[in-house]
């Protein structure tokens, strides 16, 4: 496919005497022409970007659209504009089937130009183009359906169809090496082309549950609400000689989902934040060597920027501290913006719903915790390949709600630094800028809002576990 177009760019370059561009409705580059000319200015800035990074700037795509290149049916010239960048008038001819613009053929315009003539043979081969972008455009969106079907499968038969499916689909990539990437939160439901990174076989936008603040005092806890916290230490729920509701107690309450979709990392009823619906990207990515993961991690890069990367709008999902906010630990990273979960390679697609496992909890663990990210390979968050997979339970462990409290977000954040750094006094004051004294105070006041004892090694694994699940 990809030759076809150079061919027909190529002979639009030898029609028009002049190296031509082929891009798709997006701005996004398809294939170009040679540049074989002794004129330095053939090859201008904008035209430069496109071939080197894929894509034009938002200025330069506005400057074009605001000739009507979207509804034109026949070539457009567009003068320059150093302003945005073009030094060089051009001619755009609108790639278009069946009425609906698919994409852009440009070149530099020169005087006299080419004749009507030309430009009218030009149109031509630009049509034949449409129909290829046309089939690739339906086979893209029948690759992203067979995809989706797999991924929110509930297993059992439908899952063996969903694959059966897809493996036709794919064809003779269906049996290759893949990696499984989860880009989170995607903008929208609306699946980009697979020419958005390279060595992409099939995506799809799938349902992701919303990051929203939990409340910490959820109605009818009694004497963990709020008139706990403003008792003070050793008020809370927790308080000495409490009862622990274990490990798996300690997960952050997640959105509902419905059976099988859940362990997948899949929004389900409910899950949806009030402004709309949550979206998730999938990318199936093919590689040569299991050894070998620059291909998924080049694409990770694309997809990321394609979502517009960036912080995130909503607000974090426990306290500030939760998302390294202000006060966070000195090199713990930034608020995540998009981040891409990458799951193990696999050949063939028979183990799809596995690696979109890891995949989904490499993007909630790196969206949790932003150093893990912004791209997160699932071999590479350790802990969180656990509390990623714990069933959803009621939000927060009693013993921790005062905790995780905003007015005790720095006594939180002390906590789990100590016990980030393995309970060593002088790493974790060291890490927070503080004195050791101060350090001993705020693990007193800990000690006396959760009832947990420090010394004791369970007591630190159900405090460290429910500090962790509350960034989810």
């Amino acid at each position: 496919m990809k030759a076809d177009y150079q061919d027909l760019v190529d002979e639009i370059s030898a029609l028009l005497g002049a190296p031509a561009t082929l891009e798709n409705r997006d701005f996004g580059l398809i294939a170009f022409g040679a540049h074989d000319s002794d004129d330095d200015t053939a090859m201008d800035p904008v035209r430069t970007r496109s071939i080197l990074t894929r894509k034009s700037t938002p200025a330069v795509r506005a400057w074009f659209e605001g000739f009507g290149i979207t509804r034109a049916t026949g070539p457009v010239r567009i003068p320059a504009a150093p302003d945005a960048g073009v030094l060089r008038d051009r001619i755009c001819l609108p790639v278009r089937h069946r009425g609906v613009v698919l994409g852009y053929v440009w070149l530099l315009d020169a005087d006299p130009g080419p004749s009507a003539g030309r430009l009218t043979a030009a149109m031509e081969v630009a049509e034949r183009i449409g129909a290829l972008l046309a089939d690739e455009e339906r086979a893209d969106a029948d690759l992203s359906r067979e995809l989706r079907a797999v991924l929110i499968a509930e297993g059992g038969w439908q899952y063996d169809m969903a694959v059966a499916a897809l493996r036709t689909a794919l064809g003779r990539d269906a049996e290759g090496l893949h990696a499984l990437l989860c880009v989170a939160p995607w903008p929208g439901p609306g699946t980009p082309s697979v020419r958005t990174a390279p060595g992409v076989a099939a995506l799809c936008t799938v349902p992701w549950p919303a990051r929203t603040a939990r409340d910490p005092h959820p109605r009818g806890t009694g004497a963990g609400g709020a008139g706990a916290e403003a008792g003070g230490a050793g008020a809370g729920a927790g308080g000495p000689g409490a009862p622990r509701a274990g490990a798996a107690a300690a997960t952050a309450g997640r959105a509902p989902a419905g059976p099988g979709a859940a362990d997948r990392g899949l929004a389900g009823p409910g899950a949806a934040p009030p402004g709309g619906a949550a979206h998730g990207l999938a990318a199936l990515v093919r590689l040569r060597s299991a050894d070998a993961p620059a291909p998924a991690l080049t694409a990770a890069t694309r997809l990321r920027d394609a979502a517009g990367g960036g912080a995130p709008s909503g607000a974090p999902p426990t306290a500030v501290w939760a998302a390294g906010g202000a006060g966070a630990v000195p090199g713990a990273g930034h608020p995540a913006g998009t981040v891409v979960g990458v799951a193990d390679p696999r050949r063939g697609v028979g183990d799809l719903a596995q690696a979109w496992r890891e995949a989904a909890s490499a993007a909630r663990a790196a969206l949790a915790q932003p150093r893990l990210g912004p791209v997160a390979p699932w071999a590479s968050i350790g802990p969180y390949r656990l509390l990623t997979a714990l069933p959803p339970a009621p939000p927060h462990d009693r013993a921790v709600r005062a905790l995780l409290a905003p007015a005790h977000t720095e006594l939180a954040r002390t906590a789990e630094v100590f016990l980030d750094n393995a309970g060593q006094a002088g790493r974790t004051a060291a890490a927070l800028g503080i004195h050791r004294q101060t350090l001993y105070y705020r693990l007193s006041r800990v000690e006396n809002l959760t009832g947990l004892d420090l010394d004791d090694g369970e007591d630190r694994l159900l405090l460290h576990m429910a500090l962790k699940t509350a960034r989810m």
